[in-house]
């Protein structure tokens, strides 16, 4: 077992006082939750979210509401993980197993990063656009700037970081409230689209609208991401001091997915009264922006859409280097300067955003963002398996293990995603055939 920390430049530099009271505790404990939260509402969300809304109405809001569900439970587990073992998962996957089974996982989750980071990048490119009329290609390019902010901002603070995490969530949720106010959604179908319905499942189309909103919400990085910077606080390694941690590290990324729930449930729901009511199939985020202020009678709403998709871009591009950091180091154990790594990261997807942009420019990329969302879903078993056998696994674990309640959901939520991720194969592969 290797002796390097997790995110060792932030790793427990943030002091939680013992004689805090419960609010006062929760609130030292806080941020973390909220740069997991911030990737469960990127900009692959919106693509997935906009196309549901604007072909199936609210039925896709059940998608939304048990992925997320999800997401709280697997999240619960890498917060316990990285907190009992003080190993984030990459770290924990290194140490169990073998060097080519290591290694293959580290390929399977860049990948997944690559995906995200594709999705995020011309997200921001394409609100670049929107917004200033900058060319795609000059956009995506922009976006790699986010990498200088990371370098300043954990160099002054990790809670800077997290301050600038938490700003852009309020602003993406205050930018999506005015919207769910000017589009009038009818509050009972809003309601009856939380109902789960088999429909899901029988229509192929459907299906892979679900499964791309479960992998933009599921996303795999994120485990990594977690298990890592719940260890930036500095709590008593003591039985009881990382048992308060836990539940404190718990509540948090509750709490901060809760608004990751709300803001993709507004970009549905924003989708399904502006346009699904309207016989509007809207599969392009530049398409919906242009379709947003005739349909809701203001230009407001055109320009709250972009400047909300900017800051989730930016945001979610801000998490996913610090993934792909702790991956590297994790899985490698590469250790090199943190401008260094993380400037590698972000190139990995700058690269192939920028070929995307200048050979295919606004055509595809909706369905290019989807697919993004489709591949994390696949992703997502290689990630999850290893989080829940660790988690409950005694020897690892000691008295922190996973009860059996929640080792029985978490396998269920595995199994969920896998029988999905085959029947989603199955689809793909009779289409063709």
């Amino acid at each position: 077992m290797s002796a390097h920390k997790s995110l060792s430049e932030s790793n427990a530099t943030i002091a939680i006082p013992g004689h805090l009271g419960f609010w006062r505790k929760l609130l030292a404990f806080s941020g973390p939750g909220y740069l997991v939260a911030v990737g469960y509402m990127d900009p692959g969300n919106w693509a997935t979210d906009l196309a549901g809304g604007s072909k199936f109405g609210y039925s896709l809001l059940s998608v939304i509401l048990i992925s997320n569900l999800m997401a709280i439970l697997l999240q619960s587990l890498c917060a316990r993980l990285g907190i009992a073992t003080g190993r984030d998962l990459a770290q924990a996957c290194r140490d169990h197993y073998s060097n080519p089974v290591s290694i293959l996982l580290w390929i399977v989750c860049e990948i997944a990063i690559t995906a995200c980071d594709l999705a995020e990048v011309i997200g921001s490119a394409i609100a670049l656009n929107l917004l200033f009329h900058i060319p795609l290609v000059y956009g995506v390019v922009l976006t790699g700037l986010d990498v200088v902010l990371v370098m300043y901002l954990t160099h002054r603070s990790f809670r800077h970081l997290e301050a600038v995490v938490v700003s852009l969530i309020l602003l993406i949720g205050g930018c999506f409230l005015v919207q769910m106010i000017l589009a009038q959604p009818p509050i009972r179908a809003l309601m009856a689209g939380f109902i789960p319905t088999t429909e899901i499942l029988k229509n192929p189309e459907m299906l892979y609208i679900a499964i791309g909103i479960l992998g933009a919400t599921v996303m795999p990085h994120n485990l990594y991401l977690h298990s890592s910077i719940v260890q930036t606080r500095k709590y008593e390694h003591t039985s009881e001091g990382r048992r308060e941690a836990i539940r404190f590290a718990t509540i948090d990324s509750t709490v901060a997915l809760m608004s990751a729930l709300f803001i993709n449930a507004a970009i549905l729901i924003v989708a399904a009264a502006a346009f699904h009511s309207r016989g509007a199939v809207v599969d392009e985020i530049g398409k919906a922006h242009e379709l947003l202020a005739p349909m809701l009678g203001t230009t407001v709403a055109g320009v709250l859409f972009a400047v909300a998709l900017l800051a989730s871009g930016q945001n979610s591009t801000l998490t996913g280097t610090l993934a792909g950091q702790i991956v590297m180091e994790g899985f490698l154990e590469i250790r090199l300067r943190p401008w260094l790594r993380r400037l590698i990261t972000r190139a990995v997807a700058i690269v192939p955003a920028v070929i995307v942009a200048a050979l295919q420019g606004e055509q595809g990329t909706a369905k290019l963002l989807v697919l993004s969302q489709v591949i994390l879903s696949l992703q997502l078993p290689f990630a999850v398996v290893p989080l829940i056998l660790f988690t409950g696994d005694k020897r690892k674990m000691g008295e922190f293990v996973s009860p059996a309640w929640v080792k029985a959901l978490a396998w269920t939520t595995a199994v969920i995603i896998i029988a999905l991720n085959v029947r989603l194969l199955y689809d793909v592969a009779t289409a063709k055939s």
